[in-house]
């Protein structure tokens, strides 16, 4: 169970515990993410970060329980108050789009090409409040001029190939704010958008969240969308939590050495430009192929015997939790010294 302090004086909206996701395969059932935990409370943004293959995206899936092929092996998804994992699938359609909502990666994958967005919009309104298709419809005129699509009612009987990569974002963004969710889920929103796009899309999201008052759980591998959007970060590595905490403290002074190679390998205004940018040696595991022990361990510059053992959680100051040995409270003479002096 992974704490956070700056949650223990309210009922967080979205309390993950102990997850474990696990999925059939021709090698075996392998698991996608394995012990992820944290809590969101009203009208944060939450950012959950890491490379691709951590175990991101099964984790917001899982949340709605929108897994194709994989199921929940352990853990609780509690929802105020209400355990997620195990509600029935009519009471999880009524959840979706009424209380969580969440943008896709791909809108152009998201957004049926067979049917104008007026129509998907409209859908995704009549399918939690009783009102007439015509007023479905202002609602949805509405909420496209909300989104910053111009001539929206015009625009309504547009086809998902009729529009540009940024317009279609804003309307899954139109889709998901539909019935003004408590919780938004954006998973790599900005993924395929250029970087001015990109910029305007996340400002939208930002305004959007502060006029609905939403809880806001963002998806990334960009650290520097992090800097600028999130209050708490999860840092997740090959389907496990490795670190978290509130933004401000984790992005200047890390405490797990995954979470310091993400940041050295970001450019910055102060950064040596006749040297190279950091970089992670390797890449993430595969899911039948976990090495022992900690699972960063075959990567980490600060590797040595004890990380042949699975690490501990461990807690520190303000709320912060790091899965390292760098950080148990009683290090033994293998990790003294050197590793403790070249992270801190």
């Amino acid at each position: 169970m992974w704490p956070n302090a700056e949650h223990e004086q309210t009922v967080p909206l979205l309390r993950v515990a102990d997850l474990r996701v696990e999925f059939d395969t021709a090698r075996g059932t392998v698991e996608a993410v394995n012990d992820i935990g944290f809590e969101v409370s009203a009208e944060q943004t939450v950012a959950i970060v890491g490379e691709s293959g951590s175990g991101k995206s099964v984790t917001a899936l899982a949340v709605l329980q929108l897994l194709d092929g994989g199921r929940i092996a352990n853990g609780q998804i509690v929802w105020d108050g209400q355990d997620l994992s195990a509600v029935d699938k009519s009471r999880m359609r009524g959840i979706r789009g009424e209380d969580i909502a969440m943008i896709f990666q791909d809108p152009m994958t998201s957004l049926d090409p067979l049917y104008s967005i007026g129509d998907q919009i409209v859908e995704a309104i009549r399918l939690h409040r009783k009102i007439s298709k015509t007023e479905a419809r202002d609602r949805a005129v509405e909420l496209l001029g909300q989104v910053g699509i111009p001539d929206a009612r015009t625009r309504l009987r547009a086809y998902p190939h009729e529009l540009s990569g940024g317009q279609r974002q804003r309307v899954m963004i139109a889709i998901a704010l539909a019935c003004a969710p408590r919780l938004l889920i954006a998973d790599e929103p900005t993924t395929a958008l250029d970087v001015t796009i990109e910029a305007q899309v996340l400002e939208l999201i930002r305004d959007l969240q502060r006029q609905y008052q939403m809880a806001l759980v963002l998806v990334t591998h960009d650290m520097g969308v992090v800097a600028e959007m999130a209050d708490w970060v999860v840092v997740c590595y090959a389907g496990q939590v490795v670190e978290q905490g509130p933004a401000g403290k984790l992005l200047t002074d890390p405490q797990h050495p995954y979470t310091e190679a993400l940041l050295t390998a970001i450019p910055t205004p102060e950064t040596d430009k006749s040297q190279p940018l950091g970089a992670i040696g390797g890449a993430v595991p595969a899911l039948h192929e976990m090495p022992p022990g900690c699972r960063f361990q075959p990567r980490c510059r600060h590797a040595w015997q004890d990380c042949t053992q699975p690490p501990p959680v461990v807690r520190l100051d303000g709320g912060r939790s790091s899965r390292c040995w760098l950080r148990a409270p009683a290090p033994t003479e293998s990790r003294r010294a050197e590793p403790e002096q070249e992270l801190a």
